[in-house]
């Protein structure tokens, strides 16, 4: 018994866990989405409802989800403490890489904001895009800056919100259409379901920061602070989040 007791927690270590596979799933649909647009302004065929806005000017988009497809994808595997204990270096080179990608995204997508004809959802979607796309280069940038003070903790907490952010367009499948099958479409609800969203994401990350915030004690604080007792799926080893300090 003692002997199955002490092997559990070493398989548990090395296992990748479910997050990463869930975080991927949710930016399926935005991936395919997006690869469709790709194809049609690469010349393929036109599978999606025209839109002038991209046509007119194709670069910002065609970054745009170049890099925020490899942003989710990537970042959604820096959640995995098994796999940042079996290498790591993954977590240091793959940070350094999605600070590049997440900003480029969040760039990206204000450049469109400010530049592009207004997309649907009037003014109120207009200010949401300015201030989350804002909130998720702040946030990056925050990020990469606690950890090279060694802030751990602020370094994950702020990730985590830029992250969010970004996978505000697989949450915004749902939201959208919830809300334009309950209420109709209409500017207002467009902008309502974008900014759920986004809020969705957020609230889920601030609740998850301030639940393990709580249970820092004596003995959380010696296994490295409020995320000490995070799933081995959604944190990691404070070492080895030391060592990406660049």
């Amino acid at each position: 018994m003692s002997l199955n007791a002490a092997v559990r927690p070493t398989r548990s270590s090395r296992s990748i866990g479910w997050l990463p596979f869930a975080l991927v799933a949710l930016v399926v649909i935005p991936a395919i989405s997006g690869s469709l647009r790709l194809v049609e302004l690469t010349g393929g065929d036109q599978l999606l409802p025209p839109n002038p806005r991209i046509t007119a000017s194709p670069l910002p988009v065609v970054v745009h989800i170049l890099c925020a497809v490899a942003y989710a994808s990537v970042g959604a595997f820096q959640f995995s403490g098994g796999l940042r204990r079996r290498w790591p270096g993954w977590h240091r080179v793959g940070g350094r890489i999605l600070v590049v990608l997440g900003l480029c995204v969040a760039v990206s997508a204000l450049w469109m904001t400010l530049f592009y004809p207004r997309a649907t959802g009037g003014d109120l979607a207009y200010a949401f895009r300015l201030a989350f796309g804002s909130g998720m280069a702040a946030s990056i940038l925050l990020g990469f800056d606690a950890i090279r003070r060694g802030d751990v903790a602020g370094h994950r907490a702020w990730m985590a919100r830029a992250y969010a952010l970004a996978l505000g367009a697989g949450t915004q499948v749902f939201t959208l259409g919830v809300g334009n099958a309950l209420f109709g479409t209409s500017e207002l609800n467009t902008a309502l379901g974008l900014g759920a969203g986004w809020v969705i994401n957020l609230a889920v990350v601030e609740y998850v920061l301030r639940r393990r915030s709580s249970t820092r004690g004596v003995g959380g604080a010696k296994r490295g602070g409020s995320w000490s007792r995070m799933p081995a799926c959604v944190t990691s080893s404070t070492d080895a989040d030391r060592a990406s300090i660049v």
